[in-house]
């Protein structure tokens, strides 16, 4: 397996997104799940990247049902922050106070079944909390001995150079794929100057980078990405172009489009490592076929031309949960 750096700490060069095996992508199967991550670790992926609020709960004790016994072949990254109310999960807060990151961190290692997790971050960006005090209490997680390196997700430049003044992070972890490539206007630019690692989630545009969604239809009924703007009317037509532009790609270098999508993510700089999610084996070994895909400096300008900066239709969120992302 090859492998990547995120600030000293040492990880697959693909990882694995655990959240959809848990909730929000359709029908959930523990025993094809678990059957997953084991053929990721037995295939050299040590990331396994989770979080409280998936489930809620409950995909961190499926993670560490999954691991038991294979602790010492994972880095295992956990999520805090985003708080969901015990009589409704739709609604959601947000929380980087001190005493409920401390209090969340406890949690999770309970869930997880372990006395430390390897990658610690906060989901989202407290605007009521200053980050000094959120990176500080997370500092004091790695000096207690409960994670070993700490990252943000969704942060913005300015917030990374305040985060990095209190205590190094090891990672950002932010949305980039060929349809969501913000993080280029500075996000990255910043990483790299910082030493900060980027990990990029739904590197495949939310399943569609991969040409297996036609339809909307093609979505169970209680999928989140049916209230998505991007699978939306005109939105989603716009984008099945993309994609089978991107598709027309794949085929001449003897690839899946979903291959293509993530060698191109990679491509774009040994800080970044991808964690596509997936919750079943058959996507995983298809997902890890990217290793193997070389793309000569034609085909990433190929790859610019059919799917430039915003070339995406429609907003990566929903509105009010777009107004969550630290910008």
């Amino acid at each position: 397996m090859q492998t990547r750096q995120l600030s000293g700490l040492k990880v697959s060069a693909i990882g694995l997104g655990c959240m959809g095996m848990s909730e929000f992508y359709g029908p959930r199967d523990e025993s094809e799940a678990i059957a997953t991550i084991h053929r990721a670790l037995d295939l050299g992926v040590t990331l396994l990247d989770t979080a409280d609020m998936y489930g809620p709960y409950t995909n961190e004790e499926l993670v560490g049902r999954a691991i038991r016994g294979r602790r010492d072949q994972v880095v295992l990254a956990t999520k805090c922050g985003i708080v969901r109310d015990p009589k409704n999960a739709m609604v959601r807060g947000i929380d980087g106070s001190a005493a409920y990151i401390r209090a969340a961190c406890d949690g999770s290692l309970k869930r997880l079944g372990v006395d430390h997790v390897d990658l610690y971050q906060l989901h989202r960006v407290d605007p009521q909390v200053p980050i000094e005090e959120s990176v500080g209490a997370m500092a004091d997680l790695v000096r207690a001995g409960k994670t070993r390196f700490i990252g943000l997700s969704e942060a913005a430049s300015g917030t990374l150079r305040r985060a990095c003044k209190v205590h190094q992070l090891a990672s950002v972890q932010s949305e980039y794929s060929l349809w969501s490539r913000d993080p280029e206007d500075d996000v990255l630019a910043t990483c790299r100057e910082l030493g900060v690692g980027f990990l990029a989630y739904s590197p495949l545009g939310r399943g569609f980078l991969t040409g297996q969604i036609k339809r909307v239809e093609d979505l169970a009924h209680d999928d989140y990405r049916r209230h998505s703007p991007r699978f939306q009317g005109e939105n989603f037509q716009k984008n099945l172009q993309l994609v089978r532009r991107i598709e027309e790609i794949a085929a001449a270098k003897g690839c899946k489009p979903s291959q293509l999508a993530l060698a191109w993510v990679m491509a774009q700089g040994d800080c970044i490592v991808p964690i596509p999610g997936t919750k079943r084996r058959r996507y995983l070994e298809e997902n890890l076929g990217a290793l193997g895909v070389q793309l000569s400096q034609q085909d990433l300008a190929r790859i610019d031309e059919v799917a430039p900066y915003g070339a995406a239709a429609g907003l990566r969120y929903p509105e009010a949960m777009m107004q969550a992302v630290n910008r």
